[in-house]
């Protein structure tokens, strides 16, 4: 069987036919690949589907020249595989997140309190000592924590200079609290 062939066929045709010679060759091996590679049996189902569907959706994106069917599907099942972890690490981050924020905090000691007081007011009075542009710049991007692309729209600069202006400010910082 030319997989690269009936590959072309559903890029060219839309043959549906092709797509099913397709489907069932490569569907269980995709299946079985991720599974090797660690997946949960329904998990890998799912992302050897979603491989399937990706070479209906992009079948004309084939190049028979650059590598073989059987490569080319298999490196889409990877990358489905590779989001599909990214995502589920990045889910539980939230998650864990979320339970940090949850959990109730133990009360700081006199002493931490009065040391954390001590440290805002140094951090404080070196922001006074930045130029206008650079306090506006820190304050915005570690305060109100808006990214450097906001930062750069709302004061209508270039996103390199913003960038800038926070490192100079955060190197001028440094100096200035450990003096």
């Amino acid at each position: 069987m030319e997989w690269a062939d009936l590959i072309g066929r559903v890029a060219a045709h839309g043959d549906r036919d092709a797509f099913r010679l397709l489907f069932e060759h490569f569907a269980p091996r995709v299946k079985g690949f991720l599974v090797k590679a660690g997946m949960t049996a329904d998990a890998a189902e799912e992302i050897a589907q979603a491989t399937l569907l990706t070479v209906w959706r992009k079948a004309a994106q084939f190049d028979p020249a650059s590598a073989g069917a059987a490569a080319w599907i298999f490196t889409i099942a990877r990358n489905l595989r590779i989001d599909s972890a990214r995502q589920a690490a990045r889910r539980a981050r939230t998650a864990e997140s979320a339970q940090r924020y949850e959990t109730p905090e133990v009360a700081d000691s006199p002493e931490t309190m009065m040391a954390r007081s001590d440290d805002v007011s140094r951090v404080e009075a070196a922001l006074q000592r930045l130029s206008e542009e650079q306090s506006t710049v820190i304050r915005m991007s570690f305060i109100e924590e808006q990214p450097h692309g906001e930062i750069a729209e709302r004061l209508g600069l270039p996103l390199g200079t913003v960038k800038s202006r926070i490192r100079l400010a955060m190197v001028r910082l440094r100096d200035l609290l450990d003096d």
